[in-house]
C-alpha cells in the first residue's frame, strides 16, 4: 500500500526511455526508434504511450515576446496494458516527421516527446532533441537565394495562426542582400510550405526606402510585397542556377 502511494507521486514509478535510430531528419522523413519501459515497485495500468513532435514559437503581446511550446503532431503508440513490478518492455515504432516541422536553424528547436499515461500516478516522460534539415527541394531554393547574394540573418518561428496550415506558427527565414539587390531591398523573407510532391514559397519582398515618398511608404509598412510561388519537384530538378534566374526576374519587378 505504501509503495502504491509513493508511485502515485512519482516515487518508485515506471520509467521510460526513447532511443531514436538517428538524430537528423528531413521534413516528411520517417523517424524510427524503440521505447523502453521499466516497471516500478508496484503493478501499474498504462493507459497509453504517446509520441509528440514538439517545437516552440514566439508570440508577441503587449510589446513583449513570449515562447510557447506546441505539439506539431501526436502519435499513439501503445494500447492500454498492465505493467508488472520491475517488468521490462520494448516497443519499436515508426512515425513520420510532419512537413510542418521547422528547420532547426536559428532559434527553432525540435524534439520528440514521449509521454507515459499512468492511471492514478505522475506521468513520466522523455525528451529527445532532433535536427531538422532542408529537403533537396528546399536546398535548391536556399542555394538559389545564396547565388543572388542574400545572406541568412535570422530564422524564427512566429505566431501566425492564419498562415500556419494546421499549426499556430510559421517559420520565417530572413535574408539580407549583400550584392545584386543591395541598396534596393531591406530584406527578403521566405516561408516554406513543404509537401511530398511540391514546395510552395511565400516571399515577403521588403523594398528599401528611396526619397520622401518611399520613406513614407516604409513608415506605413506599404513597402512590402507578398508573392506566392509553387514549384513541383520536377520544376526544382532544373537546379539552383535556373531558379536563381527566375527569382531575380521576379524580385526585380518589385524593387
Amino acid at each position: 500500500m505504501f509503495n502504491r502511494m509513493l508511485a502515485s507521486i512519482g516515487v518508485g514509478n515506471a520509467k521510460i526511455d526513447t532511443l531514436l535510430e538517428k538524430a537528423r531528419y528531413m521534413p516528411g522523413e520517417e523517424i524510427r526508434g524503440v521505447i523502453k519501459i521499466r516497471g516500478g515497485k508496484v503493478e501499474q495500468r498504462i493507459e497509453k504511450i504517446e509520441l509528440a513532435v514538439m517545437t516552440e514559437y514566439i508570440r508577441e503581446s503587449n510589446d513583449q515576446k513570449h515562447k510557447h511550446h506546441v505539439a506539431i503532431e501526436r502519435f499513439n503508440i501503445f494500447n492500454p496494458f498492465v505493467l508488472m513490478p520491475n517488468e521490462n518492455r520494448e516497443q519499436n515504432f515508426a512515425i513520420r516527421l510532419p512537413h510542418t516541422a521547422p528547420l532547426t536553424i536559428g532559434r527553432a528547436p525540435v524534439w520528440v516527446k514521449t509521454e507515459l499515461d499512468i492511471r492514478g500516478a505522475v506521468d513520466p516522460g522523455d525528451n529527445d532533441r532532433i535536427e531538422v534539415v532542408p529537403t533537396p527541394q528546399m536546398n535548391t531554393v536556399l542555394e538559389a537565394i545564396n547565388l543572388l547574394g542574400f545572406r541568412l540573418r535570422e530564422a524564427e518561428c512566429e505566431y501566425a495562426s492564419k498562415l500556419g496550415r494546421g499549426v499556430p506558427f510559421v517559420q520565417e527565414l530572413e535574408f539580407v542582400p549583400t550584392t545584386q539587390f543591395r541598396g534596393q531591398l531591406d530584406e527578403l523573407e521566405v516561408i516554406f510550405y513543404s509537401s511530398p510532391n511540391e514546395l510552395e514559397l511565400l516571399l515577403q519582398i521588403d523594398r528599401k526606402a528611396r526619397g520622401f515618398r518611399s520613406f513614407f511608404a516604409e513608415a506605413m509598412d506599404m513597402d512590402e510585397s507578398f508573392v506566392r510561388l509553387r514549384y513541383s519537384n520536377n520544376d526544382l530538378a532544373a537546379g539552383p542556377h535556373a531558379l536563381a534566374h527566375q527569382l531575380a526576374d521576379l524580385i526585380a519587378r518589385y524593387v
